[in-house]
């Protein structure tokens, strides 16, 4: 995906816009970066904002319990990005509040003045730092250009202060690389970490391997972490370590056990085992700090090892021997060849590397553009969609809160497919469905009022079809027949959310009966075709053939009178089902 520009940055605010309109751009800038950055929750970003008369240098502050931290934001929103520079004392002052929350009187000097909700959010931030060890982040935002000498300024004021804090200046540049992650699903990212190189306890490093590649600018880094590292890398950094990954923690597969034996029976032999984690980062730095060899990577993600990192925050202890291999690959992002580049060698890295538990179709899509917008679409309406292969355990366990619905995208692409496609295609498996071939059929946008209908129509004709075992081959020609009718009736937005709202509710009682009169039509049309003897087809292998929805329209002009009849009061009664409905809304 292409670096985004000005416009999309403008275009995203405008959007915001429509939803909060008495907010400024200012506002809403503040409030975009922070669902970009800290959190995914938009009405969470909007209530963390602060601003207007006297805020002194407090545009937004939000509480994140689970990490203890406090961030706090300043904004500074301008037409043109790149353009103006900021000035020294809007920077040098907005970094003093890290010091100003850890001193008492300094505090109280500066809440007086302030807006009585910007003196309690002021407040709370600073219980949380002062009494309960809540670490605070400062992030300087702007659209404009900060010099590389006013951020070490900057820094240097922030280590004056008494309780753990950092800054972080994001200049224009890097706030469209933020948007452009967010609308890849990186949100919000990790904005850096530190990876302690191994040494001691018997072992000797007699160096990083260090390849830098002068065409592409990519530079890498391989080298050895004790595993209880990466245990505290994945507790500091949590699920969003592994945005760009195309699966979730897969838990109790046999590999992963034979991790968990290897740790607990013969830790010291983990490092030749295990293939080892892969990191893709904006930028990699060596450091050396109290004696330790670090890795600092910045915005970091990792796409190779997931399971591995899951397994070893799991099961690794303090005092482990065990070590891994980690690699990490520094690409720059700056141009959109470069940002094309960045987004293939992912790509090429994950299905190269990620061979131990294999990758199937459906994996490679889970990072879709497309489908990121449908999952986030689809949480505004309380629905979890699972883009990403896992357990639905693991999922609502990593969802922050619990949805009324859980879907997982194959079940919706199945839903599309035997509504719009032959019904032999679903028949053939799942994954093909993601593949290049139908991929774009079976997702042709990301208006969940075209999906949810289908996916519910699927969900009422597998209900009526449960303890009938012949009906579950029927089953995608019986949904295929009734949805060319019911997409008539669904011809209006309005009526596909009164369809998706009252099935939600389980409001229809005549819609059962309609898929119940149907599958009775399909099973005569099977016994009427399937033939005789030694040449009679069996169900599985009847429905799997292509072009059986067209023979069944065909059929059904001819049906019993019954059949037909039994159809018609069902659906008829559907109709005045829905209609009433929709009146009422």
């Amino acid at each position: 995906m292409k670096n985004v520009t000005d416009q999309d940055l403008k275009n995203e605010i405008a959007d915001m816009r429509e939803r909060y309109p008495r907010l400024q751009d200012s506002e809403l800038f503040v409030a975009c970066f922070l669902k970009c950055c800290v959190t995914e929750n938009e009405q969470e970003a909007i209530a963390a904002l602060v601003g207007g008369p006297g805020d002194k240098s407090l545009d937004a502050i939000l509480i994140d319990d689970p990490s203890k931290t406090v961030f706090v934001v300043q904004g500074k929103y301008r037409q043109r990005t790149n353009g103006a520079r900021e000035h020294r004392s809007d920077v040098t002052s907005f970094a003093e509040i890290a010091r100003i929350f850890s001193d008492t009187s300094a505090f109280s000097s500066f809440i007086e003045g302030l807006e009585a909700s910007a003196a309690g959010k002021a407040e709370n931030a600073r219980k949380r730092i002062r009494s309960r060890g809540y670490r605070i982040q400062l992030f300087y935002v702007t659209t404009g250009l900060c010099s590389q000498s006013l951020t070490q300024e900057a820094d240097r004021i922030i280590r004056q202060a008494e309780s753990p804090a950092s800054i972080e200046i994001i200049d224009g540049k890097r706030m469209l690389r933020l948007l452009t992650d967010y609308l890849g699903g990186v949100a919000p990212p990790v904005p850096f970490l530190e990876l302690e190189i191994e040494n001691g306890n018997g072992i000797r490093l007699e160096g990083v391997l260090q390849r830098y590649d002068g065409n592409t600018r990519i530079e890498s880094l391989v080298f050895p972490v004790n595993v209880w590292h990466i245990a505290e890398m994945y507790e500091k950094s949590g699920i969003r370590l592994f945005a760009r990954n195309v699966r979730g923690f897969l838990d109790q597969t046999s590999i992963n056990k034979n991790m968990e034996a290897t740790l607990h029976k013969e830790p010291e032999l983990f490092w030749y085992y295990n293939n080892g984690i892969t990191i893709i980062c904006d930028e990699a730095v060596r450091q050396s700090r109290a004696g330790r060899n670090l890795i600092r990577v910045v915005n970091p993600q990792v796409i190779n090892g997931q399971q591995t990192t899951r397994t070893l925050h799991k099961k690794a202890s303090r005092n482990s021997k065990a070590t891994v291999l980690v690699r990490v690959i520094s690409v720059p992002r700056e141009t959109d060849e470069e940002s094309d580049r960045f987004e293939n060698l992912v790509s090429k890295i994950v299905a190269a590397t990620n061979w131990q538990n294999a990758i199937r179709a459906s994996d490679l899509m889970a990072n879709d553009r497309r489908q990121i917008e449908i999952e986030r679409k689809l949480r505004n309406l309380d629905y979890q969609y699972l883009r990403k292969r896992q357990s639905k355990g693991e999922a609502r366990r990593h969802a922050g809160v619990r949805h009324r619905f859980l879907l997982k995208k194959e079940e919706v692409a199945q839903a599309v497919a035997a509504c719009d496609l032959d019904p032999s295609i679903v028949r053939q498996g799942k994954e093909g469905l993601f593949e290049e071939r139908y991929y774009g059929q079976v997702f042709p946008n990301t208006d969940p009022n075209y999906y949810l209908p289908r996916y519910w129509l699927v969900d009422c004709v597998s209900s009526v079809a449960r303890g009938y075992p012949e009906r579950a081959y029927a089953k995608w020609v019986v949904t295929h027949f009734i949805w060319q009718r019911l997409q008539q009736l669904l011809k209006t937005r309005h009526l596909k959310q009164v369809f998706t709202r009252q099935y939600e509710r389980g409001d229809f009682k005549y819609l059962a009966k309609t898929c119940n009169a149907v599958f009775r039509g399909v099973m005569a049309f099977y016994r009427s075709r399937r033939g005789t003897g030694d040449k009679a087809i069996d169900v599985s292998t009847f429905f799997q053939r292509r072009g059986r929805h067209q023979e069944f329209e065909r059929f059904w002009r001819n049906a019993q009178p019954k059949h037909r009849a039994q159809l018609r009061t069902g659906w008829d009664a559907f109709k005045d089902e829905l209609q009433t409905a929709a009146d009422s809304e």
